[in-house]
């Protein structure tokens, strides 16, 4: 949250500055206080649907929008007819709206929806979609045949004790219906909200993210997701486990991506900096081990590691369990460097357990396709409108 200095800078150049925290708390209040919008007659079941996703403030390589973006694509595929509406009261995406549209366009395009910025132009749609915490106000005030929230991670658990962490849990509690990715996330919404939901599998992109016959695989490199500006991914935990990887196998190279900015360590290491996807799957097909955090919701990352043939280690937490199981393709570990870098040794040492695991992969891909997220998603939807016309059948009795 919050802009940068050089950011804050221009804007007092330009005019008398004003906060974009403030800014959003007087629009957070303003629509919390607003009349819901109006209930909608609902589609025929089969009927294709139209979904307009309200999407938050993003920058290029914004992983949660990437998936909005995967989803809308093949939702298309399945005849729906989708729109992205930027909310953006802070005004955080730089360049103005115009600029807005098409940066969102271009980072996470091709798509066939229409993008607008702003919500002035919205009429109508089958399924309003909340899809951040920052949305859910202004989607319960859109008329829509029914009212979802795409949920990608108990964001709540992104903040310590602030107004954030108090809105990002407030927004469990306006019944939208949730769509969630995994089973974990579904589990919580029941047990700390009380509200049904449906989840999905996050998808794979199966053409980009496979092994590459034309990339030799190394055996002496570990490549580890290192963006340090995002806390739940436990990357001084990961650097500290590099450490003593280190130590045991000084011959071993770790590559970092993820953060642009030194990370500060005192061992050898190659930063690959900010990578773009179409990047990361060569780098995948030369690593020998892979390594990701995930203290929330488990991470995309690690499922396209493994369906480049990649083995990896991974936080040994509810979330990511529920996601891949016990006996699954991924290598557990608790959050101690010791334990991590065991299981990346033990990767490390045994060729015969790494071909396995790229096996395990190999399927991984054939099963967990976009378009089998986007079945899922629409049986979401579908039971979004039928949980609207619940709701006011309760409401009215």
């Amino acid at each position: 949250m919050g802009f940068g200095i050089k950011t804050r800078l221009k804007r007092l150049a330009a005019g008398p500055y004003v906060n974009d925290e403030y800014v959003e708390a007087r629009v957070l209040g303003d629509l919390l206080r607003a009349p819901a919008g109006a209930l909608l007659d609902a589609p025929a079941d089969s009927a294709p649907l139209h979904v307009a996703l309200v999407v938050p403030f993003f920058r290029q390589g914004s992983g949660g929008h990437m998936t909005i973006a995967n989803l809308v694509r093949a939702l298309e595929r399945r005849d729906h007819r989708c729109s992205l509406w930027i909310d953006d009261p802070g005004r955080r995406v730089a360049g103005g709206p115009a600029q807005a549209v098409a940066d969102l366009r271009a980072w996470f395009g091709p798509f066939a929806a229409d993008v607008h910025y702003g919500l002035d132009g919205y009429e109508r749609a089958d399924v309003a979609v909340a899809t951040g915490w920052q949305t859910v106000a202004r989607v319960r005030t859109l008329a829509a045949a029914g009212r979802a929230y795409l949920v990608q991670d108990h964001e709540p658990e992104f903040f310590g004790t602030s107004v954030q962490h108090a809105w990002a849990d407030d927004s469990y509690r306006h019944d939208l219906y949730p769509i969630t990715a995994g089973q974990w996330l579904a589990d919580t919404m029941g047990e700390l909200y009380g509200l049904p939901a449906t989840p999905f599998d996050l998808g794979i992109d199966g053409e980009r993210y496979r092994p590459l016959p034309d990339v030799a695989r190394r055996d002496d490199v570990v490549v580890a997701y290192a963006r340090s500006s995002t806390p739940r991914r436990g990357v001084p935990v990961a650097l500290a486990a590099l450490a003593e990887l280190h130590r045991r196998r000084p011959g071993v190279e770790a590559w970092l991506f993820g953060h642009g900015g030194p990370p500060g360590v005192d061992f050898p290491y190659k930063n690959l900096g900010v990578v773009p996807e179409p990047e990361l799957p060569a780098i995948y097909a030369a690593a020998t081990v892979g390594l990701v955090l995930s203290m929330t919701n488990y991470s995309l990352v690690a499922q396209e590691m493994l369906s480049c043939g990649l083995p990896c280690v991974e936080l040994d937490a509810p979330s990511v369990v529920a996601a891949f199981g016990r006996d699954g393709a991924v290598d557990f570990a608790p959050l101690d460097p010791i334990a991590i870098a065991d299981g990346l040794e033990r990767l490390l040492a045994d060729p015969e357990l790494r071909a396995h695991r790229a096996e395990q992969g190999a399927a991984l891909r054939a099963e967990r396709t976009w378009d089998h997220a986007a079945e899922q998603v629409e049986t979401g939807l579908r039971a979004a409108i039928l949980h609207a016309r619940r709701a006011a059948l309760r409401g009215g009795a």
